[in-house]
């Protein structure tokens, strides 16, 4: 790298750096982290335990955050230190170039992180699965791409964990719902919500043609203030069933899976992960608050028309997103007409360029 090179990289990645300071607010978190410490140091801080679960992600969040600015400087500070050596000696120029690549995959890491800087983007998240038009073959569908987040979790260190699942009748899904845990869960999935829309040669069709299959994703945050939330008994019903599928043994033998339907808005909620019925219920409610939690959010930010929000049909017309495997090979995201033509790559939960893609559209918007 020439010296004038170099001189630009300087600025431009100072600037970046700068901008990164100032997204992330680093000057006004550091005040409430400290606050926040002093909070979780008292010794009566696990006498309500919600609250502290809650007051110790945010105090995660924030220290992540602050740590994540600290790193991204010093690594600039060593490469202009490093610099003073580098341009008379060949050997420092080469680790030089290997700090620089390493300063500019962080930076770009830490410049999509900013993108997640929404209200609840840092919490875990619920995914739900619902076929659409198409029968056996969105069933089907509905299945792969439940495969596809999974992929995508291991790939993100986040866990996935299976609160209901509905086998279809001759194969896929029927429903399925999931908690998703990790930092950043919301803030990531939360561009995966609308109609996923299939296109392949059928493997259910004995004439071997193209089918269309669909498949709704409904993403939603869990949400620790949910907790305040009172549902009366006489705002939701309760049914309890024979839990199926996943479970291990005990499934099929006690009414251990639960489904809560709140009446006045029509959510429905199940869960027969657990063996305890007490505690699917326990799972179920903490969801249904989750959601009408984000409802009371949507409303107050006027992002809502109805209780039941922009709901789109599943079927023709009404995706944000195309798998095409034949008669050639395509993944398009509709909003951002981000694309990629390695369908297997993406199957295999790689979702990195669509997600990034539509959290910078909304950013500029």
């Amino acid at each position: 790298m020439e010296k004038y090179e170099f001189n630009k990289f300087v600025t431009d990645s100072n600037k970046r750096v700068s901008d990164i300071h100032e997204a992330l607010k680093i000057e006004e978190k550091k005040p409430i982290y400290l606050k926040l410490k002093e909070e979780i140091d008292s010794p009566d801080f696990w006498s309500d335990q919600n609250h502290a679960k809650s007051i110790i992600a945010k105090s995660n969040q924030i220290n992540n955050d602050i740590t994540s600015y600290e790193k991204a400087k010093k690594m600039l500070d060593d490469i202009i230190d490093t610099s003073e050596l580098a341009f008379i000696d060949n050997e420092v120029m080469e680790l030089l170039d290997e700090a620089i690549k390493d300063f500019n995959k962080y930076i770009e890491e830490l410049e999509n992180k900013v993108l997640l800087s929404g209200k609840y983007d840092f919490n875990n998240c619920i995914l739900e699965f619902h076929p659409g038009a198409g029968g056996t073959e969105s069933m089907d569908w509905a299945l792969m791409l439940f495969r596809m987040y999974q992929r995508f979790c291991q790939d993100h260190k986040l866990k996935f964990d299976i609160l209901n699942y509905e086998y279809g009748d001759e194969a896929g899904i029927k429903s399925a719902s999931v908690m998703i845990s990790g930092d950043y869960a919301y803030g990531m999935l939360k561009s995966e919500e609308g109609v996923h829309r299939l296109v392949r040669i059928s493997p259910f069709d004995s004439n071997k043609r193209r089918h269309t299959s669909f498949c709704s994703i409904d993403v939603a945050p869990e949400i620790e203030e949910a907790d305040d939330i009172v549902i009366n008994d006489e705002d939701i019903r309760i049914d309890t069933y024979l839990a199926s599928g996943h479970g291990g043994q005990g499934v099929n033998t006690t009414y251990s899976a639960v489904r809560i339907t709140h009446l006045k808005t029509g959510i429905v909620v199940t869960c027969q992960n657990e063996r305890s019925q007490l505690k699917n219920k326990d799972i179920c409610m903490k969801v249904l608050k989750s959601k009408l939690m984000e409802i009371e959010i949507k409303k107050r930010e006027s992002e809502m028309k109805s209780i039941k929000g922009e709901q789109m049909a599943i079927n023709f017309g009404s995706q944000i997103r195309s798998y095409v495997f034949t008669p050639y090979t395509l993944v398009k995201d509709h909003r951002t007409n981000f694309e990629m033509s390695n369908v297997n790559a993406v199957m295999d939960g790689d979702l990195d360029g669509f997600i990034f893609s539509f959290l910078k559209m909304k950013a500029s918007n």
